[in-house]
């Protein structure tokens, strides 16, 4: 019986032996625990994406009059981001997890459609997602990496968290539009007056002082308490939502009021899977404007996700001296299958999401925490109901946070030449102001070789900065390219 115990024992310290070297658990200054921990708040950081996506996809019809089921889009968002986020844990081995990446989205919802049926639509995406695969596994796009001065690698990293923190003031409502005047205000008229920013501003507070604590599990912690305080409030006030189409409440949710459900298990419906046509569009809208739509997509997830993982991994003390981390190559071919798959399934192009910094922030340094979101969001497919009581603007507050973490890497840049401080900045402030990281790294690319080669450092500017951006110049301006040749 001792034996048998004994060697049941050494049985388990094997496994757990296993999984650390598979992971590299110990070797990035990590535990089992502290994985487990940082791929949960990753995933309730992103579990959003799963009503949000749908509502983006959903409410838009194509050119034929036609949309896609709210049901089945939410069922294919947890399965698709669920699938591609263990794959990259299991492959990349790195703490990101992956989803439906708001960009993508919005563009195929506000601008592809209008075109293109979305079968077709996501037709484009797959042929994006092969081309961003083939760049990937050639080594293309890791040459292009290593071309980033270090300047430029940090920068966006700092805009990363910029961005990441205006989205979360964005989300919360703590920052709004204004009908007329400056872009921005605080709150309503200029003041913090509905209930749920108020909660986003406590549960600001409350995860900052945990953070500053060293409270483990202090993100995490800080987004229950703050969801749990909200089912409260809005149990007794009966708030509405921001974007009700019908009876909108300006004092009310941004996504959806965190009201505990009738139900909790719902069945997932997987009837868009395998429901898009690759080459339809070419007939429908003519090569040129095939090529340009594909351009477009190509360029938003190619560098948004490149930006993405290098601000991560500097955030997780992963990034070697050059820029680069462990696995570089594996991770672009992977976040390159999730646009085949997010294509495959209608759940549009799955991309490294920005706000999978929560995890990193808990402590999170391995693929093990990627599987854990991952699993997750498979869970989640099944548990949607009960996803929807997270109100975003408990999300939001994380994100702030972590956006503030992000923004300290600013500090090893060396900013006294200003060949190098107008670029950094003009990285920086792109990012939020336009609300794209794609667009924050073209300004940082364009500007970085123009003033180089314009004040006589044109050599030190490695040749494909150049063809990068000569590709951005092309990107920034496709509207008026495709105007002029009459597409």
């Amino acid at each position: 019986m001792a034996a048998t115990n004994v060697r049941t024992e050494q049985q388990s310290t094997d496994k757990r032996s296993a999984l650390d070297r598979f992971f590299e658990i110990t070797a990035r200054g990590s535990t089992v625990k502290q994985e487990l921990r940082g791929g949960l708040v990753a995933f309730v950081a992103m579990a959003y994406i799963v009503v949000l996506n749908p509502q983006i996809l959903g409410a838009a019809t194509d050119v034929e009059g036609n949309g896609l089921d709210f049901g089945q889009l939410t069922a294919v968002t947890g399965l698709v981001a669920g699938s591609i986020t263990v794959l990259f844990g299991l492959v990349a081995r790195l703490p990101f997890s992956l989803a439906a990446g708001l960009g993508m989205n919005s563009f195929l919802a506000v601008s592809v459609v209008h075109d293109v049926t979305w079968p077709e639509a996501m037709g484009l995406v797959i042929i994006n997602g092969v081309i961003i695969v083939f760049l990937g596994a050639t080594g293309v796009r890791t040459a292009i990496f290593h071309a980033v001065p270090a300047p430029l690698k940090t920068a966006i990293t700092v805009g990363i968290g910029l961005f990441i923190a205006f989205i979360g003031f964005v989300n919360s409502g703590f920052v709004t539009r204004t009908p007329d005047g400056p872009p921005v205000q605080l709150g309503q008229g200029g003041s913090i007056t509905a209930l749920p920013t108020i909660i986003f501003v406590f549960a600001l507070l409350l995860i900052g002082v945990l953070v500053v604590r060293r409270v483990p599990g202090g993100i995490l912690i800080g987004m229950v308490v703050a969801t749990v305080v909200s089912i409260i409030v809005q149990a007794i006030a009966h708030l509405g939502t921001v974007g009700d189409p019908k009876n909108p409440d300006p004092q009310g949710w941004n996504l959806s009021a965190p009201e505990l459900p009738s139900h909790i298990v719902a069945l997932p419906d997987f009837g868009l899977v395998g429901q898009f046509d690759l080459f339809g569009s070419i007939q429908r809208v003519g090569m040129l404007s095939v090529v340009m739509l594909v351009f477009t997509l190509l360029f938003t997830n190619f560098f948004d996700a490149m930006g993405t993982m290098t601000g991560l991994a500097g955030n997780a003390g992963l990034s070697r001296p050059d820029g680069t981390f462990p696995r570089i190559r594996q991770a672009f071919i992977v976040e390159g299958i999730g646009a085949i798959g997010g294509g495959a399934a209608s759940a549009s192009s799955n991309t490294v999401f920005v706000d999978s910094a929560a995890g990193v922030a808990e402590g999170a340094r391995t693929g093990l925490a990627a599987c854990v979101s991952g699993g997750l969001f498979l869970v989640s497919m099944f548990f949607t109901p009960l996803i929807e009581v997270i109100p975003m603007e408990a999300g939001a507050a994380a994100l702030v946070i972590v956006g503030a973490m992000m923004v300290i890497q600013i500090q090893d840049i060396e900013m006294k030449d200003f060949r190098v401080s107008l670029p950094v900045f003009l990285t920086i402030v792109s990012m939020p102001l336009t609300y794209s990281i794609a667009n924050g790294i073209g300004v940082g690319f364009i500007s970085w070789a123009l003033i180089h080669v314009l004040t006589g450092r044109g050599k030190r500017v490695h040749w494909l900065m150049w063809v990068v951006s000569a590709g951005f110049l092309l990107y920034f301006t496709r509207d008026g390219i495709t105007a002029m040749l009459g597409g």
